[in-house]
């Protein structure tokens, strides 16, 4: 998205597109820090999740969005307002996984309503976000049987107050003015919780949701800040005195939906209250989500069947209780490979090798649940996971961590290309040692270089200049460096870039819209400029890149 400025006149169209944008740029952000707030997980419990049932939460709210999204452009027209407000928070409701997870999807939900209500031809200004971040805000803690201070629950509503003490109504400036209070109210959560302070730790949620508003200032002010320079500084584990925490009265994590009317949740609500802690109820008739921590999960459940039909029961052991041998893979101790496959060429060819793949559909990478569902059908005891690309990798983290929780040993080789992938399955020895296989399939798509062309669909500005639809995008190791009216002459100009510093083997994937003649050229040149290179091709049939190349 184009740079907004930060002009107290500003106005922007409130669209699916900026909804869309958020929740994605918010994605992306809890993956790259996803195992951060994984390390900062002390309280309700420190089972070492709530970076990565935050993102699995959020991660279900954007599959739903772009469906919505996808939908509309299949029929030639665009998603309402009201519709990607439908889907995000029924998709957060759906996905909402652990405690923080619940209470982000309430938070998700709270802004989905604000926005449900604005009429067509609204724009995205510092109103909408003082009433989305307040209703958010109410609608959490609403939503928590006994709100904890020092927790997410703090610093969603120190974000509203921020937003409504700005003394402006420069939509950059109130969203501005939220982040930092939302980083402040963070800073201070170990002086609320005793157990952060001893831990050494900010609070897990909390920081999750300071990366999620943080995404709105990056969108908002157009520049993406890198994360590294916000974060908090990085928790010092000091060991925490044996008196210091008391261990978790509750012994199970349960979490179902329900369908119910009002009536019914209000008496579900008193029912498990005896039970146990951390009730969170979120949602709306006829659906809701229930999240507790309870000593006897079969009662909890028998409180449910009271009231309504539940559905989707996830139990869960939590640290304090004995944890049970985690369940090995069905039969022998094998190794399987696990990859992103883009083009049905290029899966065919890795079916051939023995590979599970897992289909990348243009323009959405696949969910944690299509990996996982690669996971499981590999069958495999030890499995390297490969991505293929930048956007999936902390979705291919995310499923590895979910997956070692039933005993799988899992590696996930960060390949940011197919070709890199293809590179890493070359090399692979079912016979090594299993860290010693990784290491060399690393090393092997860690030396490839990887380019490719595709056309530009709207304007942007790129590091090689401005774009308009139409043009000629060439990337080499994800950078735009070309910019040009053909894919032919972009693509010898990347090519071109990835052979300066040499190279042995060169990998050419064809996919829709590669030109027939394209690779005799590209070998001829090859042979001209670069004798006793190797040329491999292979059809790829991958949709939007008509070329993708590597270089070993």
């Amino acid at each position: 998205m184009e740079q907004w400025g930060q002009g107290a006149g500003l106005t922007v169209a409130l669209d699916a597109l900026v909804v869309e944008g958020w929740l994605e740029a918010s994605l992306a952000a809890l993956g790259e820090e996803r195992g951060y707030i994984d390390s900062l997980n002390v309280f309700p419990v420190p089972d070492g999740d709530t970076g990565t049932n935050m993102f699995l939460t959020l991660e279900s709210a954007c599959a739903a969005v772009q469906q919505v999204c996808e939908d509309a452009s299949a029929l030639s027209t665009t998603a309402s307002l009201a519709d990607i407000a439908a889907a995000m928070s029924q998709g957060a409701l759906l996905g909402a996984r652990g405690n923080s997870g619940v209470i982000l999807s309430q938070i998700l939900r709270g802004v989905a309503a604000v926005l449900a209500e604005m009429p067509p031809g609204s724009t995205f200004d510092a109103a909408l976000v003082r009433a989305a971040l307040r209703r958010a805000s109410d609608d959490a803690y609403d939503a928590v049987a006994e709100p904890v201070e020092g927790t997410i629950l703090t610093v969603a509503r120190a974000a509203a107050t921020g937003a409504d003490a700005h003394p402006g109504d420069d939509v950059v400036g109130v969203v501005r003015a939220a982040a930092a209070a939302a980083e402040e109210a963070l800073a201070r959560t170990p002086d609320q919780l005793p157990v952060l302070r001893d831990a050494g730790v900010v609070d897990a949620g909390g920081q999750g949701l300071v990366v999620v508003y943080d995404a709105l200032l990056d969108i908002v002010t157009g520049v993406r800040r890198s994360r590294a320079l916000r974060r908090a500084r990085p928790p010092v584990r000091t060991p925490v005195p044996e008196h210091a925490q008391e261990p978790a009265a509750a012994s199970y994590e349960v979490m179902f939906l329900i369908d119910a009317d009002s009536e019914g949740m209000t008496a579900l609500r008193a029912g498990l209250e005896p039970l146990g802690d951390s009730l969170v109820v979120t949602g709306s008739p006829p659906l809701w989500s229930v999240h507790v921590h309870v000593d006897d999960a079969g009662a909890a459940i028998e409180a449910a069947l009271e009231v309504g039909r539940p559905q989707r029961i996830r139990v869960t052991y939590l640290p304090a209780a004995p944890r049970p041998t985690p369940a090995k893979a069905a039969g022998p101790l094998t190794r399987g490979l696990v990859a992103v496959a883009h083009g049905p060429g290029v899966a065919a060819l890795l079916d051939e090798q023995g590979v599970t793949t897992v289909p990348a559909r243009p323009r959405r990478r696949p969910s944690t649940a299509e990996l996982l569902d690669g996971i499981a059908r590999c069958g495999s005891a030890e499995v390297v996971l490969l991505p293929s690309d930048s956007d999936t990798l902390a979705v291919a983290e995310a499923a590895a961590e979910e997956a070692r929780r039933t005993g799988l040993r899992i590696s996930v080789i960060p390949t940011r290309s197919i070709v890199q992938s293809l590179a890493a399955v070359a090399v692979h020895d079912p016979a090594a040692r299993f860290d010693d296989d990784v290491v060399a399939m690393s090393r092997a798509s860690g030396a490839t270089h990887y380019g490719a062309i595709t056309v530009a669909s709207r304007e942007a500005f790129t590091s090689a200049g401005p774009c308009h639809p139409g043009d000629v995008l060439g990337l080499a190791d994800g950078d735009i460096v070309e910019v040009g009216d053909s894919e032919f002459p972009v693509a010898l100009a990347i090519l071109g870039r990835m052979l300066s510093t040499g190279g042995e083997l060169i990998t050419v994937v064809t996919g829709e819209g590669a030109q027939p003649d394209w690779v005799a050229a590209l070998e001829e040149w090859v042979a001209l400029h670069h004798p006793g290179t190797e040329v491999v091709v292979i059809d790829g049939g991958q949709a939007l890149w008509p070329l993708i190349l590597g270089v070993e």
